[in-house]
């Protein structure tokens, strides 16, 4: 998955506005204790971080 996808999935799901801040503030198990921009800037695959968030919020189905 290309980033500016992942990033228009997190726009789609959280809006604009809040998918930046989730992206920094959020820190998740799921990526090891990390937040979504601590686990892109250390290499994790966005497909794979974009699954983590599905995970961690419930996005349905659809959206993923």
């Amino acid at each position: 998955m290309r980033l500016t996808v992942f990033w228009q999935r997190m726009a789609d799901h959280f809006g604009t506005g809040y998918a930046d801040t989730f992206a920094r503030d959020h820190v998740m198990s799921e990526l090891g204790g990390r937040t979504v921009q601590q686990a892109l800037d250390a290499g994790w695959e966005a497909k794979d971080v974009w699954r983590a968030v599905c995970t961690a919020v419930n996005v349905p189905d659809e959206s993923r």
